[in-house]
């Protein structure tokens, strides 16, 4: 049986709305802390899968939601789908890189390499002029950073592909989508 996590009462509600809490129980909290009942098979970050454990802002949370993935049955899978950090196109010295530009939207993340932060804006112009702004915090973590927090959690990683269509993780890989594993004999 499937069960939920989420901090979103709206969230919560439009789950809710779909299917009765009899065919998916909800456990209110966040990823890093919440308890849910029962063992499973398979955990994922849902909430647009991307990039959700990057909401984490410091690396002990995102440690703890790879500990909370406790509800994994010995062999369980948790898998992760994450951007890779493109700090190759930051020149020295500057912040910001730029990377929609459009008539209707200006997209930028701003980088703090210090605490591996990342604030994305998005700035959308409408049809009659007015203007709406985004902005996203996020924690970036390196594939090599995510093994260890898996490692330090008792996962192994299992797989590491470039996207959902298990395309080669390469350097130039904009993204990956990572499997860990509980050992099946813990």
């Amino acid at each position: 049986m499937p069960c939920a996590v989420e901090l979103s009462r709206p969230i919560i509600d439009r789950l809710c709305a779909k299917a009765d809490e009899a065919t998916i129980p909800v456990a209110v909290g966040d990823m890093a802390t919440a308890v849910a009942p029962g063992t499973y098979t398979l955990v994922y970050l849902v909430y647009l899968v991307y990039n959700t454990i990057s909401n984490l802002l410091t690396q002990p949370e995102q440690v703890a939601c790879f500990r909370n993935a406790r509800h994994l049955a010995p062999g369980g899978r948790f898998v992760i789908e994450l951007r890779v950090p493109e700090l190759r196109k930051l020149p020295p010295g500057q912040q910001a890189v730029v990377w929609q530009s459009d008539p209707d939207c200006i997209a930028l993340d701003t980088y703090d390499v210090l605490r591996q932060h990342v604030v994305s804006y998005h700035v959308r112009l409408d049809e009659k002029g007015g203007v709406r702004i985004a902005r996203s915090p996020h924690r970036y973590v390196w594939p090599a950073e995510l093994d260890l927090m898996g490692q330090l959690a008792g996962f192994e990683l299992e797989t590491r592909h470039a996207d959902w269509q298990e395309a080669e993780f390469t350097a130039k890989s904009r993204s990956h989508v990572s499997v860990y594993r509980i050992p099946p004999n813990q």
